[in-house]
């Protein structure tokens, strides 16, 4: 039985149990979140870039990524065979469908009058294949200056009271602040699982005006974000930190006809004319008349490419590099880190989706028991839960890999290293696990697992190995013996 079919029973067991009790809705809601795509928030500051990602994510602008009232909402983005809006009161009352438009590619909710603290949540569902795995849900910024808009970043995803809406989580962030890793905390802040990075991935956002829209700006994010990820504090609540060129990654995504005809109007123009007007954005401009295009229309390009992806886009077009906007779009998504970010969504989430949505429904079960220790069924569905938590290798691996990368597990690097990449911590498939290349045969693959797994016994069955070590090592072991026996067969 699989892992989401023995979560499956658990809460049919309950809402079984709890027939009539005024909280069994969140069991149903829990069922129907175990039937749909993963649920990933997008979390940060006002101004990360949050709405930008999402919509350089689904591939189409949706998000708005002003600072209208919608932004101040919670809003969900579902993939749908029709177009709508929902929106979700806070008293409770039935949700009512809103009226919207399409403003220059985003979403504007007519809201009707409602203050925006008077609604839970929006519901859009849009016909979207980069929806169609993952429903991203984007949120208010955490340190909003309007009273109770700050809040609600915190409240949707801190697990306190209730159950966390998200399995998975990415936060937007420039530095390591303390409100950063405050609301990380609370959404880990859960009994099912130790506080566990597995679901949840950091972004450098904006990467690309850390080096002051330079070329060379994403490289010297790289850096900056490998520094970050090796912090004791990150390493113990996300899984990675990735930078990411939020704003290009969406105008690629985007791009237009006329968007590529204006760039290169302007790489045609005389270089060392050209150079002295990007070195800021309002020079750029404010340039001479005679500079290719008007005002207006370089304003418009600033807006949606930034100097860095301004500057790159016309090196990539005066070295023929490119020759097509279709050309030009696939080398800025490249050059924006979001391919790089959708390959984690991909091995890290999507990959995971089926341990990471069980993990979320008993989390509702054990909510939901623990607030009614004295129900008959209490005590059953807690064992239950205990069972599965107990026999469930994946769950292993997230609680080992949690006390690796929060420093509970002491070894060598090397070994710490490798039990992380082993017990998935680069992605769940075996020549991730083993790092080797994707186009390994099957039986060199083998070969890999069977040395690794040889590496892995003699450890255990070292006297001088520490015993949380050994626990440690026991775990790569199944994992290592599973991939020879199922994964990869002889």
């Amino acid at each position: 039985m699989t892992l989401v079919e023995q979560a499956r029973n658990i809460l049919v067991d309950a809402q079984t149990s709890f027939a009539g009790h005024p909280d069994k809705a969140s069991l149903d809601g829990a069922l129907e979140r175990l039937d749909g795509p993963l649920r990933v928030a997008i979390a940060g500051k006002v101004k990360a870039g949050k709405s930008t990602l999402l919509n350089a994510l689904v591939g189409e602008r949706l998000a708005p990524t002003d600072t209208g009232e919608c932004t101040k909402i919670v809003t969900w983005y579902r993939d749908g065979h029709t177009y709508q809006v929902m929106m979700h009161p806070v008293d409770g009352s039935a949700p009512m469908q809103a009226r919207f438009h399409r403003d220059e590619g985003a979403i504007e909710v007519d809201l009707q009058g409602r203050e925006a603290m008077s609604i839970e949540r929006l519901e859009v569902t849009w016909p979207s294949s980069g929806l169609r795995k993952l429903t991203l849900i984007d949120t208010p910024g955490v340190d909003s200056l309007t009273d109770g808009i700050a809040n609600r970043a915190f409240e949707f995803l801190d697990p306190e009271d209730r159950g966390t809406a998200a399995d998975a989580v990415l936060y937007l962030m420039k530095h390591i602040h303390s409100s950063d890793l405050r609301l990380l905390e609370a959404f880990h802040d859960d009994s099912v699982a130790e506080p566990n990075p597995v679901n949840a991935v950091a972004v450098l956002s904006r990467a690309d005006e850390i080096g002051a829209g330079r070329l060379d700006s994403m490289s010297s994010a790289r850096r900056i974000a490998k520094r970050y990820g090796q912090d004791g504090r990150m390493k113990r609540l996300v899984q990675v930190v990735v930078p990411v060129a939020g704003l290009l990654a969406e105008t690629a995504e985007t791009l237009t006809e006329w968007e590529f005809k204006a760039l290169r109007q302007l790489a045609d123009a005389p270089p060392k004319e050209l150079e002295p007007y990007l070195l800021s954005a309002d020079r750029f401009v404010d340039a001479r008349p005679e500079t290719p295009l008007t005002s207006l229309e370089r304003e418009q390009l600033l807006g949606r490419f930034g100097l860095f992806g301004i500057r790159l886009s016309l090196a990539l077009l005066r070295r023929n590099v490119v020759e097509s906007s279709v050309e030009l779009a696939d080398e800025l998504v490249s050059r924006s880190g979001l391919v790089e970010l959708q390959t984690l969504l991909t091995t890290l989430f999507v990959d995971r989706a089926d341990v990471l949505k069980a993990r979320s429904a008993l989390l509702a079960v054990e909510r939901l028991c623990t607030d009614n220790p004295d129900h008959p069924a209490s005590r059953d569905l807690l064992l239950s839960i205990e069972r599965v938590m107990a026999g469930a290798h994946p769950f292993n691996e997230l609680s080992t890999l949690a006390a690796v990368r929060s420093g509970f597990i002491k070894a060598k690097d090397d070994d710490l290293q490798a039990l992380e990449r082993i017990l998935g911590s680069s992605g769940t498939a075996p020549w991730q696990r083993l790092s080797i290349d994707e186009a390994t045969p099957p039986d060199d693959i083998r070969t890999a697992a069977i040395a690794e797994l040889g590496r892995w016994q003699r450890l255990a069955e070292n006297p001088f190995t520490t015993h949380d070590l050994v626990t440690a090592a026991r775990v790569a072991i199944r994992t290592l013996e599973a991939m020879i026996t199922d994964s990869v067969p002889a």
